[in-house]
């Protein structure tokens, strides 16, 4: 017969808390689960997914803790950075440099496509076509065709840019006081950017020239940047690095422009969009927004620069020796049409937005790793108040 009287030991454990005489032993609590509730020892995948994110979030912790500890010694070693000083403008130039050397270099299977598409338009049908053509018939470093003249010359390219950018904008403030730099803001960015890019293409156009060649004749036509280089100055002279420099200009410079003008005016109306102030938000926050602002600047550039690539793909492929570049302009365009001025746009979008996201967020985060504010968002203003 069960008995129906409660023993001492539950008596105890019931009575314990309230009585005086009881001992400050405290016994571990159940807690009775709602009907919403579920039983974590019937979902162990839920332990597993909390687990996770308690070591992601560790993980994340030290990584920030290393990067304070890197910028920290970096600072240090470099001195205090005074804004639009020379080391300020060489710190813009650095990070130009990686921001745009290692995006483009990233991005090269894709330029290799867009590049061999714009040739020839029946050439694949799409990049997976591509890629797996030319994986079959060069090996997986057939992807990667053209990225020592990437890296290089777009690293060069880069750090005119950005840090030419950087001094134009300045200098060309000064010149009309900050009075009508305010009220003409837009212009100034256009004219900056314009006037960095003029510079930093000149750098960039022979390494242009052996990337393009590379990846347009397959086999390609040379092993390397130095091979290219000196193939293409062996038979054409030093003319031969530079025949595709006005096409560059003419690509390039509208697409900085509207790369920049876009995204200073982009970054301005989200941190107007958000509360508080651009200095109320850390540094994962700013570069979000970087980012963000990047890559919306960076459609508006493939749309408005792109009729230009083909003809500078075009060019540096078909042109012929001795052949003035109008002529050689005015032959392309009569072979290729209109709507040939638009091959490979839809890759090129999503490249160069991709691309241009990643620079901006790059030289944001090189600048905050050197104590310096990031770019857009009014911080010049903030820096004087």
């Amino acid at each position: 017969m069960p008995i129906l009287f409660p023993s001492q030991t539950i008596l105890r454990d019931v009575f314990a808390t309230s009585s005086p005489f009881s001992s400050n032993r405290s016994s571990p609590a159940h807690t009775q689960l709602s009907r919403y509730e579920a039983r974590e020892e019937l979902y162990s995948a839920w332990s597993a997914v909390d687990d996770a994110k308690k070591k992601g979030s560790q993980l994340s912790d030290a990584a920030v803790k290393e990067f304070e500890k890197a910028s920290s010694a970096a600072q240090a070693k470099a001195g205090k950075i005074e804004l639009y000083s020379a080391k300020y403008f060489a710190a813009c130039t650095f990070g130009g440099l990686l921001a745009c050397g290692l995006t483009h270099t990233a991005v090269t299977p894709l330029d290799l496509v867009k590049c061999r598409r714009q040739v020839d338009s029946k050439m694949y049908k799409g990049n997976f076509e591509a890629w797996g053509k030319i994986s079959r018939a060069e090996g997986f470093r057939g992807i990667y065709t053209g990225w020592s003249p990437t890296f290089f010359g777009y690293s060069a390219q880069g750090a005119f840019k950005y840090g030419g950018y950087e001094f134009f904008k300045k200098f060309y403030a000064d010149l009309v006081g900050p009075d009508t730099a305010a009220r003409w803001k837009t212009t100034l960015y256009l004219t900056a950017s314009a006037s960095a890019e003029f510079i930093a293409d000149v750098a960039l156009c022979p390494f242009e020239a052996a990337k393009v060649r590379m990846q347009t004749t397959i086999p390609p036509f040379a092993t390397g940047t130095i091979d290219g280089i000196s193939k293409i100055t062996a038979k054409e002279g030093a003319s031969g690095l530079y025949k595709g420099l006005y096409p560059l200009w003419g690509r390039q410079i509208p697409y900085t422009m509207m790369k920049f003008a876009s995204f200073e005016t982009t970054v301005e109306m989200i941190y107007k969009s958000l509360p508080g102030q651009k200095s109320d938000y850390g540094k994962g926050a700013q570069t979000a927004v970087s980012f963000t602002g990047g890559y919306i600047a960076g459609i508006l550039c493939a749309i408005v620069s792109h009729p230009a690539d083909v003809m500078v793909s075009k060019l540096n492929a078909n042109r012929q020796p001795g052949e003035a570049f109008g002529a050689a302009m005015g032959r392309i365009y009569k072979d290729i049409g209109f709507s040939g001025l638009w091959n490979g746009l839809p890759v090129r979008i999503v490249m160069i937005g991709t691309l241009t996201g990643l620079q901006w967020m790059i030289y944001d985060y090189f600048k905050i790793f050197m104590g310096l504010p990031t770019t857009g968002g009014g911080q010049a203003n903030e820096q004087k108040k």
